[in-house]
């Protein structure tokens, strides 16, 4: 990954679906400006660590990420938009998880995270990371060596080390 802590991040449109349903395109800068966030990179929507322990421990502990300041997380996957809401439905999220996809890996490359997970089935996909980001820079940021570890980035870990 090539982003580090100290670094703005870079422009770059993600895709949601709004309360009717419409597809809608937001920046990630808009999305962290004048505020503390938490970015959620996900390898995959309803993919097995990322559903059974990265965006879960979120959910649970998003009480403590309040407690810390931060004022909203986002979570980013390779995925379209309607996937993402329907994955954020089936896993609760609410309105504690802003679900966005970034299907063409715009934001995932200009990030240097994307991972060759071809082997596998998947295709070019995002590494499993998690950062934090006031005003639009990285504070700290944790990335797992393999895409089916989540320690480093699993919400007890991050948000008890900031």
């Amino acid at each position: 990954m090539k982003i580090k802590a100290g670094h703005k991040l870079p422009s770059s449109e993600l895709f949601y679906l709004d309360q009717s349903n419409d597809v809608k395109k937001i920046d990630i800068l808009d999305l962290c400006k004048n505020d503390k966030i938490i970015i959620l990179g996900m390898p995959g929507a309803f993919t097995k660590t990322c559903s059974a322990l990265h965006l879960p421990g979120y959910i649970k502990n998003y009480e403590l990420a309040l407690n810390k300041g931060v004022s909203k997380i986002v979570c980013i996957s390779v995925n379209d938009p309607n996937v993402m809401k329907a994955w954020g439905e089936n896993q609760n999220t609410g309105t504690k998880i802003f679900m966005t996809g970034d299907p063409f890996l715009k934001f995932t490359k200009a990030i240097g995270a994307e991972v060759d997970k071809s082997k596998k089935g998947l295709g070019i996909r995002s590494n499993r990371y998690t950062m934090l980001v006031e005003n639009g820079e990285v504070k700290k940021v944790e990335e797992e060596k393999e895409t089916a570890t989540c320690e480093l980035t699993a919400a007890e870990s991050f948000l008890n080390s900031i």
